[in-house]
């Protein structure tokens, strides 16, 4: 396949791994940037067979391409529809959406995990109560700069879960191809690897419900049993610890 990537648009050190393994394979690519205040990009090849990587904006905008397979932005992607694949298996099973704007009935619960429920990148998902809810909508909808939250945005809401540590798994084909723990709660114990009872679970999770030919799964262990936390696009989404050689390859053998 032919690789179009955007320049370093994370700030993740592992972001560059990507352009070694593209040498290191002698895999074709170009890196594209999107002119300033736009949704376009100047490109070179004519080439239909490409996959992208970069922003979720590339993500968007890129899927709407004839290129195969291009980007998998959008579809089994959104928790509407991947919730009813893995149902209960979901963390947020039963949890509700709602544009921003709208008023949220806290008398059930003090706190409640709140995260957008269409585009992930918007602002970062947590736990809030009632004050803190109201103080952030409040300055994200009066701020001047602020061009991608609006009264429409929709919202994902649940309760919230004890989480011990959530991981990203890469998902190829039905199989898992790579793993990395991104996160540890309170005094979890570290491990370098994903245990084997979570990539099992991946596995299981894969087989239950395929969301694409290539996606990213962020699963969280809770008191007693692994989770899948959301569902994420492979086109725009950060490395953590996952071995990219393993991904890119696992996208060349699917493709052929």
């Amino acid at each position: 396949m032919y690789y179009i990537i955007q320049k370093n648009v994370f700030q993740d050190s592992r972001y560059d791994e990507i352009f070694k393994v593209m040498n290191e394979l002698n895999l074709e690519y170009e890196e594209v940037q999107f002119k300033p205040n736009s949704t376009e990009f100047d490109f070179k090849t004519k080439r239909k067979d490409i996959f992208v990587y970069g922003s979720v904006k590339l993500a968007k905008v890129t899927a709407e391409f004839d290129w195969h397979p291009g980007s998998f932005y959008g579809n089994n992607h959104e928790f509407k529809k991947y919730s009813a694949g893995y149902g209960v298996h979901s963390i947020n099973y039963g949890s509700y959406i709602c544009e921003i704007k709208e008023k949220i009935d806290w008398s059930k619960s003090p706190s409640l995990f709140i995260k957008p429920s269409e585009e992930a990148k918007i602002f970062t998902g947590k736990i809030f109560n009632q004050y803190e809810w109201n103080d952030f909508i409040y300055y994200k909808l009066n701020d001047p700069n602020e061009k991608r939250i609006t009264e429409k945005t929709k919202i994902q809401i649940s309760e919230p879960y004890h989480l011990t540590k959530e991981a990203r798994i890469w998902i190829v084909g039905k199989k898992v191809v790579t793993s990395s723990y991104y996160r540890f709660h309170g005094n979890t114990e570290y491990e370098e690897n994903v245990s084997q009872i979570g990539l099992e679970f991946a596995k299981k999770m894969a087989e239950l419900f395929n969301v694409a030919d290539a996606y990213v799964m962020d699963i969280a262990y809770t008191l007693n049993e692994w989770k899948i936390m959301e569902i994420n696009c492979i086109n725009s989404a950060g490395f953590y610890k996952g071995d990219v050689k393993k991904i890119i390859l696992a996208l060349e053998k699917f493709y052929g």
